[in-house]
């Protein structure tokens, strides 16, 4: 039998409309007292959050909304936030947004829960002492950070650096699809073809893919790829957006066991660089890193396809070439950008970009094949050629 472990959150709980009695669902778990909130100003604003407050209000909890995440968030960020959290003497740490903001309430959670310094924390299994309780609840369906035990901060001016620890997974993931409707098609497309990365990463990683985490990755893989496009097509779409929420956290338990690899690597040095979003720097490099990885994966791809083109046939490279062909297709059905040069990259840009890419060693090691220099900027070249 094949050796392996395999970790998660203890508990997830979805169910439609949940926000709205969060209160009602937080406090036998956690003694009512003092909970930091950590979001962005814009769902903050956007009265989004409503009903969660005031239900968390009326069961007893003392708010603090901590709304000052951003995208990519940078050290300075993260580390404000800590101290407003240990000003408030804060008991319960609420991770309500995007990925950004599950990011920096899984460090909040730490910081305000410890001594550590941010700095001791880089790497892999670094993160010593105790944290507060956690709790996460997505607003989109693509990091899958509320079950994964890995932030990423942003630590230089186009640096980025992850913090991964078991001491990062959540005490509770809240799945609630009603957050997530009227969320744009841009955002939708853009996190949904994350989410996809992240199955289809895990389903080929090479040093943790496990029988468990291969299971999460197919059925996130399949719930993806059949809802993406209508809840793209119509934001109200109810039964898509569950599907879509499913399947971001299914394919978020699936990669933190079985690492994410060389799209990932490639894609963190358009965010750093350019500020490109995440979901569509991924999205950007996947078919061309998977098309670079098919001497050594061509049979795991042809498993997969069946579940973004139903019905394909044919032998192991005919449908490993459709599962590449099918997720093209969709995502430029989805409305995403397909070339490097639509968001104004320039050749000259591509080797900058090789280099950077090599620095992502955490990721590369997980890769099915060794990728070099000059392979990440073959890979950039084609991403750079690609029609627009």
């Amino acid at each position: 039998m094949m050796e392996f472990e395999f970790h998660t959150v203890p508990s997830v709980l979805m169910e439609y409309g949940l926000s709205r009695r969060l209160g009602e669902v937080l406090a036998p778990r956690f003694a009512p007292g003092r909970l930091c909130l950590v979001t962005d100003r814009f769902l903050h604003r956007s009265g989004l959050l409503d009903p969660a407050l005031t239900s968390l209000h009326e069961a007893g909890f003392a708010v603090q909304i901590i709304d000052e995440v951003v995208a990519d968030p940078p050290e300075a960020v993260v580390l404000a936030a800590a101290r407003r959290a240990r000003a408030h003497r804060a008991e319960l740490v609420l991770g309500l947004g995007g990925g950004s903001s599950m990011d920096v309430a899984k460090l909040i959670a730490v910081l305000a829960g410890s001594g550590q310094p941010l700095s001791d924390m880089y790497g892999v299994g670094r993160v010593r002492g105790p944290r507060l309780p956690l709790v996460q609840m997505p607003t989109t369906a693509g990091t899958g950070s509320e079950v994964t035990p890995i932030a990423i901060v942003t630590t230089g001016a186009t640096t980025k650096a992850g913090v991964v620890s078991p001491r990062l997974y959540a005490d509770l993931a809240l799945l609630d699809a009603e957050l997530t409707l009227g969320l744009p098609a841009e955002a939708t497309a853009a996190t949904g073809m994350d989410a996809m990365v992240h199955a289809i990463e895990a389903y080929t990683s090479r040093l943790r893919k496990n029988p468990v985490s291969d299971m999460l990755a197919r059925q996130a893989l399949e719930l993806l790829s059949r809802n993406l496009l209508p809840a793209c097509r119509d934001g109200a779409d109810r039964e898509a957006r569950e599907g879509m929420l499913l399947g971001a956290m299914l394919a978020g338990q699936a990669f933190a066991n079985a690492p994410v690899a060389a799209v990932h690597a490639l894609a963190y040095p358009l965010g750093g660089i350019f500020h490109i979003a995440h979901g569509l720097s991924n999205a950007l490099v996947l078919p061309h890193v998977l098309r670079f990885n098919l001497p050594e994966t061509a049979p795991l791809y042809a498993e997969l396809a069946g579940l973004v083109v139903p019905g394909c046939a044919g032998g192991v490279a005919a449908r490993a070439e459709a599962l590449i062909v099918g997720l093209e297709e969709l995502a430029a059905q989805a409305g995403i950008p397909r070339s490097l040069r639509a968001l104004e990259i320039t050749r000259e840009d591509l080797p900058r970009l090789a280099a950077d890419a090599m620095g992502q060693t955490r990721l590369l090691v997980n890769n099915p094949r060794e990728l070099n220099e000059a392979d990440a900027l073959a890979i950039y070249t084609r991403a750079w050629d690609y029609p627009i």
